[in-house]
């Protein structure tokens, strides 16, 4: 009988040791899992970029005017044409809004000089385009701040 016994005693002790070995692993598996769970939450925020804030865009509009453009084959042309002006910021919209009538005055002075030949494909037109930039960007006054046109926009643009 001390054999049936004892043979009893260490087949408790063997059951009681397996499970230990299992919850021990178990809690092993556990806490690796939530280290590198953590590990990786943190590369990803770290990989997304933050996304850049949006700007609203500053336009500058210019009311549509009607010029007469050089003489060609055809005789007298006019253009009708309505221009806006992004802008980078409130201090360049604000010192064109106290130019206008410069700003018109150097427009007209620029598109009564075209020929409606010149006038024809997009790629006069955008060449017009950086023609009136680069005439607006020259300053109008001694004490003037720069200013930046990102882009001319024509709004309207009838060539009759």
């Amino acid at each position: 009988m001390a054999t049936a016994t004892s043979s009893t005693g260490s087949r408790k002790l063997l059951w009681l040791l397996v499970v230990l070995v299992v919850l021990a692993s178990s809690a092993a598996a556990a806490a690796l899992f939530m280290a590198f769970n953590q590990q990786d939450d943190g590369q990803v925020a770290a990989q997304q970029p933050s996304a850049p804030a949006y700007q609203e865009p500053i336009f500058v509009e210019i009311a549509p005017f009607t010029v007469n453009l050089a003489d060609d084959d055809y005789g007298s042309r006019l253009l009708y044409a309505g221009i806006s002006l992004k802008v980078p910021d409130e201090q360049s919209q604000a010192l064109l809004t106290a130019h206008m009538p410069e700003v018109r005055s150097r427009l007209l002075m620029l598109l009564s000089g075209q020929q409606a030949a010149d006038l024809a494909t997009p790629e006069d037109k955008q060449r017009l385009a950086e023609q009136v930039k680069a005439t607006l960007e020259a300053p109008m006054s001694e004490t003037q701040p720069e200013l930046a046109i990102e882009d001319v926009l024509f709004t309207e643009f009838i060539v009759q």
